[in-house]
């Protein structure tokens, strides 16, 4: 069993940078790729961003290409995501999990607010 926790979220003007974290216990995550997902108020959960398990493949969100990084640590058991030029559509609750995700992994995620 994984538990996962995600941190680094918070209330950042239009333009501004946060960088999320998402520290795993329980067992190694080195092994799947894993997603950085996000969903905002009356929406679905999306997947914003995954990364194989050893870091050279990785996949965007068309609305999120070129502004966030999604990168891994498998020492540390850690998944990065790296937010650039946030807009007040990123507005969300930002999780992390297996990709596809793994139903009972889900943490409580990190909150993340645009202000424009």
């Amino acid at each position: 069993q994984v538990q996962l926790v995600e941190s680094g979220g918070g209330v950042v003007q239009a333009g501004g940078s946060l960088r999320l974290s998402c520290a795993a216990s329980g067992r190694t995550i080195s092994v799947y790729i894993m997603g950085w997902f996000r969903q905002a108020p009356g929406k679905e959960r999306e997947l914003v961003a995954s990364i194989d398990w050893s870091g050279a493949s990785t996949y965007y969100a068309d609305s999120v290409k070129g502004r966030f990084t999604i990168s891994r640590d498998n020492a540390k058991n850690t998944v990065h995501l790296q937010l650039n030029n946030l807009k007040p559509e990123d507005t969300a609750v930002y999780y992390c999990n297996t990709h596809p995700p793994t139903k009972n992994y889900w943490g409580q995620g990190t909150q993340v607010l645009v202000s424009s």
